[in-house]
C-alpha cells in the first residue's frame, strides 16, 4: 500500500510538471505569435491614403507598445497618443505624394497644452502641403476642438457638443483631511510663489499663489482662442464670448450658426465626405505607424540624439507621483545615459525633451552636472514640453538654449522640504508612545511620534535655504544673470513659456523641431538625423517586469479617481527626498 501511494504522488507530480511544462510553452508561443503579429508593419501606403489620427485618446510624450495580453486580461490601458509618433507622422505625410489628407478622428482628447500646440503648429504646416484635413466627433473636449478647428472640414455627431468653456484651475487641499486623521505637516520653504505645500496647510490659495495661477491660466487661454479663432475665421474676443455664454450646452445647430463646426452629420456622412475629399470609391485609412513604416528615409549626416525625460524627478525608480502620471525620471539613470551620450563619438549634439514639474532636489543637482559634462563635450539644447518648472527646470538651466513652447509651465524656482508629524494618528488615536534613550541632543532628529522642537527647524529651515541658494546659484551661471536678477523672478513663481521669454528664463519659444535644428547649427552639422533616447521598453520587457499588485493597484486606481494620486503620495512620504524642487500639486487646470 505504501508502494500504491508513491507511485500515485509520483505520477500526480510528473503530470503536473509536464502541464506546467506545456502551459509555459504554449505561453511563450502564444507571446511569440502575437509579437510577431504585431511587428507586421506595412512597407507601402496606397495612393490616395487618408492618415487617420484619434483624438480620443491622452496624448504621452512618447508612444508606449500596447501589451497584447492587456486586454485579454481586462486590464487594457487607456488609449494614449504618441507627441513622438504623431508629429513624425503628421511630417511626413506632408511629403508622402500617396497620403491625400488627414483625418481627425474623434474628440475626446487630454492633453497638456504645449503639446497641444506642436500638434496644432504640425497640423497647419501639413496644410502647406494643400492637403486636405477633415475632423469628425461625437463630442469634442476643449483640447480636441483646439487641434480640429485646424480642419477644412469640422463635423460633428447631430446629437454631440463643443465643449468650449475657458480655463479653471481647481487644486485640492489635504489639510484637514490629514488633520482628521491626526497627520500635520512640518513644512520649510523657500519663495513666496512656493506653493507645492499650500495642500498640506491650507484649505484654499494664498493670494501669492491665486496671482501666478491666474496669471498663466490666462496666458494659455489668450494663447488658444487666438489660434481656434484664427483657425474658424473668428476673432479672440468672439471665442471668448462663446465660452462664457456657455456654447457647450446649446443646441447643436448653434455650433453651425457660430461657425466652430462646418457640418452635422452622422459618421457615415463624414465617411461620404472624406471619400470625397480623397477622390476615392473606397477610404483608405492607415495610422501614423504605418505612415512611418512607409517611410524610405535613411540615415543620413550627424546623429542628434533627442532624449525623452518627463514625469517626476526621483532619487530612485517606484516613488509614487503626485503630478497625475506614474513616468519617473530616476537621477542616476540620466546621469548615467548623459555619460554616455557624451562619449558617443557619433553623437554631436543632444536635445534634451522636458515635461516634468520637477521633484527630488538632489536628484536635480545631479541631472544639472551631468549636463554640465555633456555640455562639456557637445552642444546640449532643452525642448521644453508641457512642463519644464522647478526641478525640471533646475535640469535645464545649464544648457547652451532653451526653447519652449508658448504654453509651456515653467520656472518655479524654489525649494521647499515636507515632514510628516504623525504623533496625533499614533499616540492620541492608535495609543502608541515613544521613548528615546539617546548619546547626544541631535542623535533623534527626526524620531517617529513627535514634531520638530524649536531648534531642529531652524536648523531644516537652514538647509532649505542653502538648497534655494544653490538652485539660484545654478540659474545664475546657466542665464549668465546676476543672482539677485534671478531672485528677483524666482521665489517659486511659475510662468509660461512666453512669461518665461521675457524675463530671459528661455531663450527661444519654438517647437522640438526647432530645438533640433538649433542642436544641429551649433553642431556644424548640414546633414543630420535624429536619434530617441532611451530606447523605449517593449511589451514583453513590461511583461516580465510587471508583478501581481500591479492588477490590484490598476483597480484601486479606477475606484478613486481623482483621489488616487494624492493617497499613493501620501503613502510614499517617507521614500521622499526631505528637499523637494516641484511645481505646485495638480494644478488640475480644466
Amino acid at each position: 500500500m505504501k508502494q500504491f501511494f508513491k507511485m500515485l504522488l509520483a505520477s500526480m507530480l510528473g503530470t503536473l510538471c509536464v502541464f506546467a511544462f506545456f502551459a509555459f510553452m504554449s505561453f511563450v508561443m502564444l507571446a511569440a505569435m502575437i509579437a510577431a503579429g504585431g511587428s507586421q508593419t506595412s512597407t507601402s501606403v496606397d495612393k490616395g491614403s487618408v492618415l487617420r489620427i484619434s483624438l480620443d485618446a491622452t496624448v504621452e510624450e512618447r508612444a508606449a507598445e500596447a501589451n497584447p495580453f492587456d486586454e485579454f486580461m481586462g486590464n487594457a490601458a487607456d488609449p494614449t497618443l504618441g507627441l513622438d509618433e504623431t508629429l513624425k507622422a503628421i511630417k511626413l505625410a506632408k511629403d508622402n505624394k500617396n497620403i491625400s489628407g488627414i483625418y481627425l478622428d474623434g474628440g475626446a482628447l487630454a492633453s497638456d497644452f504645449a503639446s497641444l500646440e506642436e500638434l496644432h503648429k504640425a497640423l497647419l504646416d501639413f496644410k502647406k502641403s494643400g492637403k486636405f484635413i477633415a475632423a469628425y466627433a461625437d463630442t469634442y473636449t476643449q483640447a480636441g476642438y483646439y487641434l480640429a478647428a485646424t480642419a477644412d472640414a469640422v463635423m460633428l455627431n447631430p446629437s454631440g457638443m463643443v465643449d468650449w468653456h475657458g480655463l479653471a484651475a481647481q487644486p485640492m487641499f489635504f489639510k484637514e483631511m490629514l488633520e482628521k486623521i491626526g497627520v500635520k505637516m512640518q513644512v520649510f520653504r523657500v519663495g513666496t510663489y512656493k506653493s507645492a505645500v499650500e495642500p498640506f496647510t491650507q484649505t484654499e490659495m494664498s493670494p501669492a499663489n491665486r496671482e501666478q495661477v491666474t496669471s498663466y491660466i490666462n496666458d494659455i487661454w489668450n494663447t488658444m482662442c487666438a489660434d481656434a479663432a484664427a483657425d474658424r475665421k473668428l476673432t479672440p474676443e468672439r471665442m471668448k464670448e462663446l465660452a462664457d455664454s456657455y456654447i457647450g450646452f446649446a443646441e447643436t445647430k448653434d455650433f453651425v450658426a457660430n461657425k466652430l463646426v462646418d457640418t452635422l452629420t452622422y459618421i457615415d456622412g463624414a465617411r461620404a465626405k472624406l471619400r470625397t475629399l480623397a477622390k476615392q470609391e473606397k477610404l483608405n485609412l492607415v495610422s501614423p505607424a504605418d505612415v512611418i513604416a512607409a517611410s524610405d528615409s535613411k540615415d543620413k549626416g550627424d546623429e542628434i540624439a533627442v532624449y525623452y525625460a518627463y514625469g517626476d524627478i526621483v532619487d530612485e525608480a517606484g516613488t509614487a507621483s503626485l503630478m497625475g502620471g506614474d513616468n519617473e525620471i530616476v537621477g542616476s539613470t540620466l546621469v548615467e545615459d548623459f555619460d554616455e551620450l557624451a562619449e558617443d563619438e557619433d553623437v554631436k549634439a543632444v536635445v534634451i525633451r522636458i515635461n516634468s514639474g520637477g521633484g527630488s532636489a538632489y536628484a536635480s543637482e545631479q541631472i544639472w552636472h551631468a549636463v554640465e559634462l555633456l555640455k562639456a563635450k557637445k552642444p546640449v539644447v532643452v525642448s521644453m514640453g508641457g512642463m519644464a518648472a522647478s526641478g525640471g527646470y533646475y535640469m535645464a538651466c545649464g544648457a547652451n538654449k532653451i526653447f519652449a513652447d508658448p504654453t509651456t509651465l515653467t520656472g518655479s524656482i524654489g525649494i521647499f522640504g515636507m515632514i510628516p508629524d504623525a504623533s496625533g494618528l499614533l499616540t492620541e488615536k492608535l495609543g502608541l508612545h515613544f521613548d528615546v534613550a539617546k548619546t547626544g541632543e541631535a542623535a533623534d532628529f527626526g524620531a517617529t511620534g513627535r514634531p520638530f522642537n524649536e531648534k531642529e527647524s531652524a536648523v531644516m529651515q537652514a538647509y532649505i535655504e542653502r538648497g534655494y541658494k544653490l538652485f539660484l546659484s545654478r540659474v545664475a551661471a546657466g542665464r549668465k544673470m546676476p543672482v539677485a536678477a534671478v531672485d528677483s523672478i524666482a521665489q517659486g513663481r511659475v510662468w509660461t513659456g512666453r512669461q518665461a521669454l521675457a524675463i530671459k528664463l528661455v531663450d527661444q519659444l519654438g517647437t522640438l523641431d526647432d530645438a533640433i535644428a538649433e542642436a544641429a547649427r551649433l553642431a556644424k552639422s548640414k546633414e543630420y538625423y535624429t536619434a530617441d533616447y532611451p530606447a523605449p521598453s517593449n511589451w514583453m520587457d513590461n511583461l516580465m517586469d510587471s508583478t501581481g499588485s500591479d492588477y490590484m493597484e490598476s483597480r484601486v486606481k479606477d475606484a478613486l479617481g481623482i483621489y488616487y494620486q494624492p493617497l499613493r503620495f501620501v503613502g510614499s512620504l517617507s521614500r521622499r527626498n526631505a528637499l523637494q524642487a516641484r511645481i505646485p500639486y495638480l494644478p488640475n487646470i480644466q
